[in-house]
């Protein structure tokens, strides 16, 4: 899979709905159909392949992800949850037909890499997004998702998930972090996706000569900006469980020799527990007002621009992977996912699990470098295999 999209550096690039996005998914399409599997699509282009069980009534027991990419991304995010659902698929085709439906799903465009809206499909999927919406949205050289889904034959008519609920939902992931590796652990049941809150802060001071003028007489908002980076990384030290980004810092006019009249950040603020999250959205204001108190400058804009409250999976089947995990004698390690997946909008309508998988090269994600061992990651699709064999008897 790693050849569709690969470029010489060894980076994939699959970005959603594009050519080689959509080879790769054919070319997981037709691994499913040899094994006879029933292939549908539904309006936002999600791929579902069902192997019929002996009750078709029963709701299925559902494994999947995604196979879109960043840019210049690596190999496993997304495909590995993919590839595993198929090579469970195709051990159940090679047995006995078990009473419930196993089915794989591909989902549009998880990353939002093209488009802007990440979990893309699965929001369509799990009735949250509306699929007129969705295909208006339009990546930066204004090809829309409606268009890219017509000129690929995607848009199909398979009712959307939340309409037939699955039994269960089951997704194998890399970790994208160092966590297990530093652990020395293989693989981990995952109790959830943290929260996450996005915030755009805008100061103002005043421009002037970086040379003509003297130091006490600057109301520089670039020293307020880098005042305030550094609180909220205090910030997030003085609780746990939080974590804080700031991942873009501007400054205008941006010249060598001019100090800045205003500047610009982001935050990014992410926990597994509500209040600790609210707690800290409430605080980035008055941190800001204070940081700009200091250097003569204002807060004139503070704008939440994203926000998603932390996601729970099913008690239950969180266990189920971590009895499983337990009884090869591996130590049980229960995450939260610092990063967002489709399974989070799934938990919203059935019961849902992630096992997570031990990435090398201290964990790095979205790059040629993100790599995990094969027998990791036969591991990590062995658990989720033996946890849909007991969801499909049930």
């Amino acid at each position: 899979m790693a050849e569709v999209g690969g470029s010489p550096g060894g980076g994939v690039t699959r970005l959603a709905l594009t050519e080689a996005d959509v080879r790769g998914r054919r070319l997981v399409e037709s691994w499913l159909a040899e094994i006879g599997c029933e292939i549908t699509h539904d309006a936002i282009g999600n791929t579902f392949a069902e192997l019929p069980g002996t009750e078709p009534r029963l709701a299925p027991v559902l494994l999947g992800s995604h196979l879109d990419t960043v840019a210049e991304a690596g190999r496993f995010d997304g495909c590995l949850g993919v590839l595993g659902a198929v090579e469970v698929l195709r051990a159940v085709a090679a047995g006995p037909r078990p009473p419930r439906t196993l089915a794989a799903a591909v989902f549009t465009d998880e990353e939002g890499a093209r488009f802007g809206r990440d979990l893309l499909g699965s929001s369509v999927a799990c009735g949250l997004l509306d699929p007129a919406q969705a295909y208006g949205l339009a990546d930066a050289d204004g090809s829309t998702v409606g268009t890219e889904l017509r000129t690929h034959g995607l848009p199909g008519t398979a009712p959307v998930l939340a309409d037939r609920p699955p039994h269960a939902y089951l997704e194998t992931h890399i970790e994208q972090g160092p966590v297990l590796l530093r652990a020395g652990l293989p693989v981990a049941a995952v109790a959830g996706v943290v929260g996450t809150s996005w915030t755009r802060i805008a100061l103002a001071g005043a421009a002037a000569h970086a040379g003509a003028t003297p130091m006490e007489l600057r109301r520089d908002p670039g020293l307020a900006m880098a005042a305030l980076r550094l609180r909220l990384h205090e910030l997030a030290g003085e609780r746990p469980g939080l974590t804080c980004a700031v991942g873009e810092m501007r400054t205008h006019p941006g010249l060598v020799n001019v100090v800045p009249g205003t500047a610009g950040l982001s935050v990014d603020l992410r926990a597994a527990e509500e209040a600790v999250l609210a707690e800290a959205e409430e605080a980035v204001r008055p941190l800001a007002e204070e940081a700009a108190a200091t250097y003569g400058c204002a807060v004139t804009g503070c704008e939440r621009t994203s926000r998603t409250a932390p996601v729970a999976f099913h008690p239950a089947t969180v266990e189920r992977v971590a009895d499983r995990i337990g009884a090869r004698g591996i130590p049980v390690r229960r995450l939260w996912s610092g990063a967002g997946h489709d399974a989070q909008l799934l938990a919203g309508i059935c019961p849902t699990a992630m096992v997570f998988v031990r990435g090398q090269r201290d964990g790095v994600s979205h790059s040629p470098r993100e790599w995990s061992l094969p027998e990791d990651c036969a591991l990590g699709v062995q658990l989720m295999a033996e946890v849909a064999a007991e969801l499909v008897t049930q």
